[in-house]
């Protein structure tokens, strides 16, 4: 069974004690689980930048997660699967209209641009493995904010807030725009969010229960999840705020510098798949841990998912072209996808394993699993711009740290 060694926890506490002291990031947890439980959570700083008194960050604090979110709406997606209400190949026009006659658009950049009829069918499938071919064709004035198809206050409002969505994605164009034809390569930037949204939207429609309510009977609710679309009172609570970074490198509370989604639960009428949940990283690590002991073959109560279902997530489903384009936007050669996460094909060096399944979150959390290695890792923070520099250097170090800690648990104090 997967430990930590004595000496490489010491290690881990020392480091994320100098981090939390240096205050060069704001406050941040890191959890691992081995198969059978957790074996180490630690972190520290406080939910509200600069204010000691808003509390410290814990296993428990709750985390705006974003596009951590996709996971999620892809297990309740192969669900459904499951269940043979949709298969991999059902078209997503059969349940949203939007999708039954796309175009494939020359220029992604502008709505000024030629196109063509797509000549392949959208399906569950490219849906699940971000090959559809979705994306925001438009060029946004905030370069560190989030798209008006997430932060659009009149789309909640909207009699039907899908088609609202849906339509601020098509623009002036006269159908649903998409980068290539369906199946022949990957694009992140507003695809993947976008393609876990139509998951989301998916599962609303086949099931006819909201996201909230899906994820509640099917994930959460087994599991002990107390994670949710709405920022509940209870929820918010225990938020850890975000923290805005100036250019001048200052940590500062949150201020509304940059336009976010909605976040008062009794305005929020659309669940989006691809960035709305919250959770804490505790609850996100029991989710992690579950899935890892399915794919292990282990028998576990509640099981969300078969054994079938669960092994596919960690096998690659992209076409070569696909996982050269997922593997420049990761900066990690041999990236794959499969029907949840990105999939290394290749060993991190001193880091996670081959085989191993990961994503992150645009405000800074990060998780994956390691089968190899028997552990499940969640990283917990809350920082904009996305991609802040010191914050990768700090997951990158307690990722090695933590690899030179693992043990068979024969190390004596």
């Amino acid at each position: 069974m997967t430990t930590l060694s004595p000496s490489g926890e010491r290690a881990l506490n020392n480091f994320i004690k100098e981090t939390v002291e240096a205050r060069k990031i704001p406050g941040f947890i890191l959890g691992v689980s081995n198969i059978d439980g957790e074996i180490y959570f630690q972190g520290g700083g406080v939910n509200v930048a600069g204010d000691p008194a808003s509390g410290e960050v814990n296993p428990d604090s709750v985390f705006w997660i974003c596009s951590q979110t996709k996971m999620i709406a892809a297990l309740a997606t192969l669900k459904l699967v499951e269940q043979g209400q949709i298969s991999f190949d059902t078209p997503l026009g059969d349940y949203l209209p939007e999708f039954r006659n796309p175009i494939v658009v020359d220029r992604t950049s502008t709505q000024k641009t030629t196109f063509r009829p797509a000549e392949t069918v959208v399906t569950v499938k490219h849906v699940l493995n971000f090959s559809s071919g979705l994306f925001y064709p438009v060029v946004r004035q905030d370069l560190h904010g989030l798209s008006d198809g997430y932060t659009s206050k009149e789309m909640h409002a909207s009699q039907d807030p899908v088609s609202s969505f849906l339509s601020i994605v098509i623009g002036e164009l006269p159908a649903l725009p998409l980068k290539f034809e369906p199946g022949t390569d990957f694009v992140y930037a507003w695809s993947s969010k976008r393609s876990s949204d139509v998951l989301g939207f998916l599962v609303e429609r086949v099931s006819g229960k909201t996201l909230e309510e899906f994820c509640k009977e099917h994930i959460f609710g087994p599991l002990g999840m107390e994670s949710s679309f709405y920022l509940t009172p209870a929820l918010k609570k225990r938020l850890v705020d975000l923290t805005f970074r100036g250019e001048d490198g200052s940590l500062n509370p949150w201020a509304n510098q940059v336009q976010i989604m909605e976040r008062d639960p009794e305005k929020v009428r659309l669940h989006l798949g691809g960035v709305g949940l919250y959770s804490s990283m505790r609850d996100y690590l029991k989710l992690l841990r579950h899935l890892m002991q399915i794919n292990a073959g282990r028998p576990v109560a509640n099981p969300i998912l078969n054994e079938e279902t669960v092994r596919q997530i960690f096998v690659p489903a992209l076409a070569e072209k696909g996982s050269q384009s997922l593997s420049e936007f990761v900066m990690v050669p041999g990236t794959q996808w499969g029907t949840a996460l990105a999939i290394c094909t290749e060993d991190w060096p001193k880091r996670r394993r081959k085989g191993s399944v990961f994503w992150g979150g645009w405000a800074g959390t990060a998780h994956f699993i390691d089968p190899t290695s028997g552990i499940a890792v969640v990283f917990g923070i809350q920082i904009t711009p996305s991609g802040d520099i010191e914050v990768v250097k700090v997951w990158s170090k307690l990722e090695a740290l933590l690899y030179s800690a693992l043990s068979s648990g024969s190390e004596k104090l």
